[in-house]
């Protein structure tokens, strides 16, 4: 038996390494590359740079709060005049909360860092899955890689933030949303409700299903936080102090770590009617996106129309709001792989150029010339996202402008080269397995 196991192991190690018989397909090569890349990066954000810390531990207050909610302390007295990170959950987000408050700290963050991080793979894999494609394409390792390459992912682990699982409910909200199964319209109304139990940054979205008459995931995505909140409400010592304390705080405008217009106009000192101005041009940029995602691709093209219209929401509500952190642009990864469409609104250099300001690790700081390297860095993720809800409104307009003056808007205005083919039985009209 010895001898037969190791004879096992040795066919299999000469299968891995020895001349293929026939030339491989670049399919099969950029796996090959793709696949250790992919996990190596997986395991260096989630073990070694979490490990390391860098900045700010964004979970040191959520594990505070967790024990102060076992303790039967208060909650919701912190000093909001400090900078570093504060708690902000609602009651119901304490309760969620509330089981990492009976581990000791490192082995609290240890885990809540791993549940976050499984969750980001499950969205990357429900996101391939949304697209057609399978664990076998050359998509699967690209995007798991192009993922854990960003700085929205990596800051999430190693600042130890819960955007992790939100993503993870984002892409299975849209997911249940565009299945066709009405029924499957209540779990996602419970997924997005999950996030807002914790933090309201995917709230913009529900403007989905309102538009597209979705009432039941409306329904359950409101009675979610409602229910999380009614039970938490009585066991929390003075929950009140979440309303007169912390609430104004969440309403207030901070000008660090805050990528919204409104921040970093009030750090950089710019005159209010000039941030106002601002704020309504792109709020104005992002209603007129919308409008005409809505009249020309909700019923044409839904799937197009909700991934697309999912990224102009998020992005108009992080520039034209109170806060916009950086790493809040890992919820666009869906919007982003609307790239593999043959309609997409992103397949530019302009749009990645947009999107590099937003995701990329890079530092722009520069000692010779700090000013202008801190104006760069400060900035970079403001001007991409204001560059891409740019790009995305101009595309539209552009693809309008023409199909009138070609006098087909009642086909859609999608350029002629775009019209469906007709599509064999059984096949999928989005992206296909490779």
């Amino acid at each position: 038996p010895g001898v037969g196991y190791g004879a096992q192991v040795r066919d299999l190690v000469l299968t891995a390494f020895r001349p293929r018989t026939s030339p491989p397909d670049a399919a099969t090569v950029l796996r090959s590359v793709l696949w250790p890349l992919a996990i190596m990066a997986v395991i260096h954000r989630s073990y070694v740079l979490v490990a390391n810390r860098w900045i700010t531990d964004d979970f040191a207050p959520v594990y505070r709060a967790a024990v102060h909610f076992k303790l039967g302390r208060d909650i919701y007295d912190e000093n909001f005049t400090w900078v570093d990170p504060h708690y902000l959950y609602p009651p119901g987000g304490t309760l969620v909360m509330a089981p990492f408050g009976y581990l000791p700290e490192e082995a609290s963050r240890n885990w809540f860092i791993f549940f976050n991080t499984v969750a980001i793979v499950l969205a990357g894999y429900f996101l391939l899955r949304l697209f057609n494609f399978t664990l076998a394409s050359v998509a699967a390792p690209a995007l798991l890689l192009a993922m854990f390459c960003t700085e929205n992912v990596t800051n999430t682990l190693v600042f130890g933030n819960i955007n992790g699982v939100i993503l993870l409910f984002e892409v299975l909200f849209l997911r249940w949303l565009l299945d066709g199964n009405r029924s499957h319209e209540w779990w996602a109304g419970v997924s997005i409700g999950l996030t807002l139990v914790v933090k309201p940054l995917l709230a913009p979205l529900l403007l989905l299903p309102l538009v597209n008459r979705q009432w039941r995931a409306l329904v359950t995505a409101f009675a979610v936080p409602l229910v999380f909140n009614v039970v938490a409400w009585p066991l929390i010592n003075d929950p009140m102090s979440f309303v007169t304390r912390t609430v104004p705080y969440i309403f207030s405008t901070r000008d660090y770590f805050n990528s919204s217009i409104l921040g970093n106009g009030i750090y950089y000192g710019l005159p209010m009617w000039l941030i106002m101005a601002l704020r309504v041009a792109f709020a104005v940029l992002g209603v007129a996106a919308l409008w005409l995602l809505y009249r020309y691709y909700r019923s044409r093209d839904p799937f197009f129309w909700m991934l697309t219209s999912s990224g102009v929401l998020l992005l108009t509500s992080w520039l034209v709001l109170s806060l916009g952190q950086g790493y809040y642009s890992m919820m666009l990864f869906p919007f982003l792989m609307t790239v593999v469409l043959p309609n997409s609104v992103i397949r530019s250099w302009v749009a990645w150029l947009a999107i590099y300001g937003f995701t990329t690790m890079d530092r722009w700081l520069m000692w010779k010339w700090p000013t202008t390297g801190r104006a760069i860095e400060y900035l970079k993720i403001t001007y991409g996202w204001s560059l891409l809800l740019v790009v995305v409104f101009c595309v539209l307009l552009f693809r309008y402008l023409d199909a009138r003056e070609d006098g087909r808007l009642d086909d859609g205005i999608d350029p002629p080269w775009m019209s469906p083919e007709p599509q064999p039985a059984g096949n999928s009209a989005r992206a296909g397995d490779e």
